[in-house]
């Protein structure tokens, strides 16, 4: 089984790499451009994978929603002319997407085959993504979806968050918006499982059990360096105002995971501890 990773610079791609090793080739923004069509196909064509993970995404939240045709043609057009050349030579197709594809506003987790209703450009562009995925390839297309990323390959919340133990005597941290605080070498692994496994196509989530707040997660992070939870102090979202709205409440669903006959993700407490050594190292 012969891999290829888009966006291989990007934090969760490099991790994805480090699983399959030697099985994939990865490709970053310089070795291609996924918004230049010919580009792509000539690669897939000439590759021939047997399974894609485009990791390859416009992430830049609030700037989408001044340059939403820039996003959509990274999110949506690029992704669109991916799945194009999956279909033309066989190759399954793993495309990671997000939570911004959902309102924010519930108060039970998202099932798979929840209706989306984005609030954000940024939301809107991969949720154009995802459909391309899924239209072009009802058969070997899969939408995985996850959120509040950290990891040891880039800039991330967590890694702020230790930075800022060592330099202020207290944080204030937004305690109004709920998500799964999410590891991206869990996904990672996940991904490598889902692509190894003979699993039905369409969405899945991938983030860690359990859930908390950002202000959890920053306490968790403080408790693991040592240091005193109580230095983090709660505040609101309309304390740091900003272009995009963040969702409220970014709770996924995993039920899928036992459709594909492989195990949801640990607790996202589980998995900061075992995550953190690594991020108190230089990015990669």
């Amino acid at each position: 089984m012969s891999w290829l990773v888009t966006g291989a610079g990007g934090m969760l791609a490099q991790d994805v790499l480090d699983r399959l090793g030697g099985d994939a080739v990865g490709l970053t923004r310089r070795d291609l451009d996924v918004c230049d069509t010919h580009a792509v196909r000539a690669a897939v064509s000439a590759l021939r994978p047997s399974v894609v993970v485009n990791c390859a995404a416009w992430t830049a939240v609030d700037d989408a929603e001044t340059r939403e045709a820039e996003a959509l043609a990274v999110n949506g057009t690029a992704v669109r002319s991916l799945a194009e050349a999956c279909a033309e030579v066989g190759a399954r197709l793993l495309h990671v997407s997000t939570d911004y594809v959902f309102d924010g506003r519930a108060s039970v987790p998202y099932a798979e085959d929840a209706t989306p209703a984005p609030r954000t450009a940024y939301g809107r562009t991969k949720l154009a993504g995802e459909r391309a995925v899924l239209e072009l390839l009802p058969e070997r297309g899969y939408v995985i979806r996850t959120a509040w990323l950290y990891g040891a390959g880039g800039a991330n919340f967590v890694r702020t968050m230790t930075r800022l133990e060592a330099e202020r005597p207290s944080v204030d941290v937004v305690a109004d918006q709920r998500g799964q605080p999410t590891w991206s070498a869990d996904v990672a692994g996940l991904l490598v499982a889902l692509g190894r496994a003979d699993a039905p196509p369409g969405v899945y989530h991938a983030t860690n059990a359990g859930d908390g707040t950002w202000h959890d997660l920053a306490r968790e992070t403080f408790r693991l360096l040592g240091a005193d939870p109580d230095r983090v102090r709660p505040t609101t979202s309309a304390a740091f105002p900003r272009p995009a709205p963040r969702p409220a409440y970014s709770v996924l669903g995993h039920a899928r995971w036992r459709e594909a006959g492989l195990t949801p993700l640990r607790d996202w407490r589980e998995a900061l501890r075992a995550a953190l050594p690594a991020l108190l190292t230089p990015a990669r």
